[in-house]
């Protein structure tokens, strides 16, 4: 018997059965696929700075406009499910990135290319909030695996959207970019299945999980400097990431000599070890307890930090698996903490913090870059590195175990 089979015997089964895997696997399918169209925007800025003669700030603006609504959209997206719980949302919001697309296809002067990331960020903003109610729905109390699950799929769209542009969209053309919204397409047909049992049987789970917390409320300020404490490490983590994801080869080449081809294996192996990490962050949260997986991942990882910019190019793969692994273990179990430091707030906690996730990673790129053409790369990644060390705030994170919520 399979997982939807066991959800659709009813709310009080399918919470008995645990795990709804099905459910999570179609959801972290759906991230990978969004996640995938997202990053097909910035593949194609060198295309569109060509054929449109755009400069380096009218780039920089489009950046801007995606951020502005695939950041800043996502809680109040999420706030308002809170209150109005709408299932076929998921669905609903494949439309926008659908439209994005199109419009990005034909997209021939600068307005519409304006237009076309504004509709992409919309679809960002109302997928993940939504996306990460229902890991949480279909988790069974597993709420890190669940977690998880759903970000690796993000991790692995990110990974594949340049893949994608470069073999199609470079060799075919901006025009071709509307493949990819058949991929939109199949998104939605997915995820309208995922919202029929996200209204049948995933929101009674969550009142269930809601009732269970009543109890055992933090005090507002209490709730409120755990969640600001968490925001805190998110930005010492998206940046440090932004630092090697966006100048790690520029690294390479600069100090090291490496060819831009064997640049790209290092961070390959780089982005692996974040994927790796993701799935593993989860269930240890599950297992040992969130705080101490958010200690071990961003504190944990300043020694490797500190050591990077001093070591030759024989340590500089093995160091940077190392950080990659242990530093993405931390965001499933911070965003599972955030959600039960304020119960019942699931869809603004979640889209709060990957919002505030892709708004710092976009402002640390171009913090960083800015920075790079003051001084250098290799001072970047000297001051990047002491950015773990915002960890230490960890210690005053409230013990939810104690009061008896999970941690």
């Amino acid at each position: 018997m399979n997982d939807m089979t066991m959800a659709a015997r009813g709310p009080r089964a399918a919470a008995a059965d645990g795990t709804v895997y099905s459910v999570i696997v179609a959801i972290s399918l759906c991230h990978l696929l969004n996640d995938m169209m997202q990053s097909l925007l910035p593949a194609i800025y060198p295309q569109l700075k060509t054929d449109l003669g755009l400069s380096f700030g009218q780039i920089g603006v489009v950046t801007l406009v995606y951020q502005m609504t695939a950041s800043i959209l996502q809680p109040l997206v999420g706030l308002y499910a809170d209150k109005r719980p709408t299932p076929h949302a998921l669905p609903g919001g494949t439309l926008f990135s659908l439209a994005g697309l199109a419009v990005l296809a034909v997209a021939h002067n600068y307005g519409l290319i304006l237009a076309g990331a504004a509709l992409l960020g919309m679809g960002s903003s109302v997928f993940h909030p939504e996306a990460s109610r229902v890991a949480r729905m279909a988790a069974g109390g597993r709420h890190g695996l669940a977690q998880s699950l759903f970000q690796v799929g993000g991790n692995a769209g990110q990974a594949l959207g340049p893949l994608a542009a470069a073999l199609i969209v470079v060799r075919w053309g901006q025009s071709s970019i509307m493949l990819f919204a058949l991929l939109a397409l199949l998104s939605g047909g997915i995820l309208w299945n995922v919202a029929t049992w996200y209204r049948h049987h995933g929101l009674e789970r969550l009142r269930t999980e809601g009732r269970s917390h009543r109890a055992v409320r933090l005090p507002k300020g209490v709730a409120t400097g755990g969640v600001l404490i968490l925001l805190a490490l998110i930005f010492s983590k998206f940046v440090y990431l932004a630092s090697l994801t966006s100048y790690f080869t520029f690294y390479l080449i600069e100090r090291f000599g490496v060819s831009v081809q064997n640049s790209q294996l290092y961070l390959f192996a780089f982005l692996a070890a974040v994927a790796a990490g993701t799935v593993l962050g989860g269930p240890l949260g599950d297992r040992f307890g969130r705080k101490y997986v958010i200690w071990f991942s961003i504190l944990g990882i300043l020694p490797f930090t500190l050591l990077l910019p001093h070591v030759g190019l024989f340590w500089i793969g093995p160091l940077t698996i190392v950080i990659g692994l242990i530093m993405a273990s931390a965001f499933p179990a911070i965003v599972v903490f955030a959600q039960d430091l304020v119960p019942g707030k699931v869809g603004m906690i979640s889209g709060l913090f990957f919002g505030f996730s892709f708004g710092m990673a976009g402002l640390g790129a171009a913090g960083l870059g800015w920075l790079a053409d003051l001084t250098s790369i290799d001072t970047v990644f000297h001051l990047c590195a002491f950015l773990p060390a915002i960890g230490l705030l960890t210690a005053f994170l409230p013990d939810i175990k104690r009061l008896g919520t999970p941690t």
